[in-house]
């Protein structure tokens, strides 16, 4: 047995209780996942400072003396303070504890020399300690400690006297227990030319380094092998599922097309649109399987795209289809198609829960006998009664917003798996793209149809609602239309229920000359329908709404975008919400209001939404500020990022070197039998047995 398999309360200072502890709140069995469990940060150990020294606000420091004496204080029943004096021969400090342990005085002896670590603060004109670390000082070799590990504990941890130095001390018993070099990970063909230290000194010095650059050298060692088994196990799903599925063959570009684009085109297309389509005929006309991920910003033109994609299957004598998340985003998709084609005889139908009976019998008939060419729906689509006779193309939209299953299932509609073209509004950043949706090639649109102006972000606080409802008053005025939104969080429903009512009948006060609709997700379909209607028909000014309106409305005539309580939005929603207008050709706003009182980073939130309207220049942000596990998107989709010591957002340059390195060896062993990359192929077994399989995410 490989001596990390060993189980952990077999490692001296552990035993069955404390392994039970760190197996709850932590998941640590093994001695390899105590190994595996890196420190969060390091503070300098290497130097001694003497008390005279000190002054005003400092890091942590250590001092090297001995405690002359012990004062002890009441604090109230059975709660006391204690007070140890401490001098180093250049002065007195105070080392004080609250609530002390049983033994106290047993560990903590007057006369012997101790080195004492801690922040420093001042209380009543003399330095103090509370709650130091302390140890023997003929115990401590400080040449050996260089910069101390910290780690992660939980309160339950702590209470019980499991903290960041306990789970140090059994690291280095564990370190002192390995005599024999770790097993290596990664082949030296990988590490020579990177430069990449052992996998035994990257794991000794990430919790023991002697200074900064073993530091970081351990760190970019066990980042580039982590995101390494990620890439290689996506790029190899990719390669492999490019080898297996055949492609339906999309070899002409015909008259449904052709008039499409020569007579039906209500616009020139941009450079990106041009660009992105003629990725799709590639793909489609290569003999395999597209597999596709399109990213446009709100209003990039990608329905457009994705009708053309879907008239060259009708051209080759395919059926198409598109799964949108919502019935609104299908009736728009539906519409928008419509629209677009205009009087051309192609049969576009729409099927979602709410289409039953013999209308649905008529369409599933339809689709069956080859007479329906575009079906447009919801998750409907994925029903076994479903049956398309020839399905040659399925486009997905919002597509984190269905599961691994759901989109398989689209697959099976076909003998010859369907090309698939995923869309997303939602701008995914790249080095995320690379591993959330790294087996999809990727095309992004990147231009605005000209004509459209950039949206003009103002963040005013909740006290200056005078001028905000003066410039209201002002577009409503010249014809245009408004949005108000409220959040709607899950968590406390009624209470933002009652703020989005409440906020209603406040703007109803302040616009008495106007008609306002109201629209949140506890509304019977038909009715928040029947509202949405009468904001589109003009009928209403003033539309007061949650999230729901976030997807899948289109009013080119509402200019104005007002975000209540914009400090509760994570950045991809506010982005998502202020898509929604700037969609005609008149100067749009967007105005985000908030209390006073702001965290430092939902002002960074706030700044950037005011700066620009990039949507990858957000996404990129908010991937920053939130972690890739917060992103819209990523958690619905049910993917968690178990990276231990990665961080995707800020290792992008890793990322790629990883991508990189793994695509040679899958250029180099497509098959993966070749014996030099034996140990990657066994590596990598045994992670995907352990971890997520990365390759089959999207």
């Amino acid at each position: 047995m490989n001596i990390l398999d060993q189980d952990l309360k077999y490692l001296a200072g552990v035993g069955p209780s404390r392994k039970e502890l760190l197996k709850k709140e932590l998941g640590i069995e093994t001695w390899g996942d105590l190994l595996g469990y890196f420190p969060y940060k390091y503070v300098d150990r290497s130097r001694i400072y003497s008390i005279d020294e000190l002054q005003g606000e400092m890091p942590f420091v250590q001092l090297k003396g001995r405690i002359l004496s012990f004062e002890e204080f009441a604090m109230g029943p059975r709660k006391k303070r204690i007070v140890g004096h401490f001098s180093d021969g250049h002065g007195v400090v105070d080392l004080v504890w609250f609530n002390v342990f049983k033994g106290f005085y047993d560990q903590y002896k007057v006369g012997i020399e101790y080195i004492v670590f801690g922040k420093p603060t001042i209380y009543a004109g003399r330095y103090q300690f509370t709650h130091p670390d302390i140890d023997k000082a003929s115990e401590l070799q400080l040449s050996e400690m260089g910069l101390q590990p910290y780690y992660v504990t939980t309160e339950t941890m702590k209470k019980r006297g499991l903290t960041s130095r306990s789970i140090e001390r059994l690291q280095k018993t564990l370190l002192e227990k390995l005599t024999r070099p770790l097993e290596e990970t990664l082949p030296p063909f990988i590490t020579g030319p990177l430069h990449l230290v052992s996998r035994d000194d990257a794991m000794r010095w990430i919790h023991y380094p002697h200074n900064a650059d073993e530091m970081s050298r351990a760190r970019l060692r066990l980042k580039f092998e982590e995101l390494f088994y990620v890439q290689l196990n996506i790029v190899r799903y990719a390669s492999d599922h490019r080898r297996k599925y055949r492609g339906n063959v999309f070899m002409r570009v015909g008259d449904i097309f052709n008039h499409f684009f020569y007579h039906q085109l209500p616009f020139e297309l941009t450079g990106a649109q041009k660009r992105v389509i003629r990725e799709i005929r590639a793909d489609c006309g290569s003999g395999r399987q597209m597999n596709r991920l399109l990213q446009g910003d709100v209003g990039s033109g990608k329905t457009l795209v994705a009708l053309m994609s879907m008239l060259l299957a009708l051209d080759n004598g395919y059926q198409a289809c598109i799964m949108a998340p919502t019935e609104i985003l299908a009736e728009q998709h539906l519409q928008t198609i419509r629209d677009f084609l205009g009087p051309m005889a192609v049969r576009v139908e729409l099927l979602t829960g709410i289409v039953k009976g013999k209308k649905r019998q008529a369409i599933l008939d339809g689709l069956l006998s080859g007479d329906v060419q575009i079906l447009v729906g919801t998750h409907a689509l994925i029903e076994d009664t479903v049956q398309f006779q020839r399905l040659g193309l399925a486009v997905v939209d919002e597509q984190h917003r269905f599961g691994v299953a759901q989109r398989a299932k689209l697959w099976g509609k076909n003998e010859q798996p369907p090309h698939v073209l995923v869309m997303t509004a939602t701008p995914i950043p790249r080095t995320l793209a690379m591993t959330l949706y790294g087996d999809l090639d990727v095309s992004v649109i990147d231009e605005l149809p000209p004509g459209r102006k950039p949206i003009h972000t103002i963040h005013k606080y909740d006290n200056q609602t005078t001028s905000l409802y003066q410039g209201i008053r002002q577009q409503i005025r010249l014809g245009r239309q408004v949005y108000v939104v409220f959040p709607l969080i899950k968590e406390s429903e009624k209470i933002d229920l009652k703020n989005l009512e409440e906020g209603f009948d406040a703007l109803c006060d302040v616009f008495p000359e106007f008609s306002l609709s109201k629209v949140h997700g506890k509304m019977k379909p038909a009715d928040k329908e029947a509202e949405m209607q009468r904001f589109l028909n003009k009928e209403t000014q003033i539309l007061v709404a949650t999230t729901v309106i976030e997807v899948g409305v289109n009013v080119p005539n509402a200019s104005v975008m007002v975000i209540m309580d914009a400090q509760r939005f994570g950045l991809s929603q506010l982005h998502q919400l202020r898509g929604r207008v700037g969609r005609g050709a008149d100067q749009s706003y967007c105005i985000l209001v908030t209390k006073r009182e702001l965290t430092r980073e939902t002002k960074m939130r706030i700044d950037i939404m005011c700066q620009t309207n990039d949507g990858f220049e957000i996404a990129e942000a908010d991937l920053k500020l939130r972690g890739p596990g917060d992103l819209e998107g990523t958690q619905q989709s049910g993917v968690a990022f178990d990276l231990k010591i990665a961080d995707i957002a800020r290792d992008g340059q890793i990322v790629q070197m990883a991508r990189d390195e793994a695509q040679k060896i899958i250029d180099a062993d497509p098959t993966c039998e070749k014996p030099e990359y034996k140990l990657l192929w066994d590596q990598l077994r045994k992670q995907r047995k352990d971890n997520i399989n990365w390759g089959a995410i999207s």
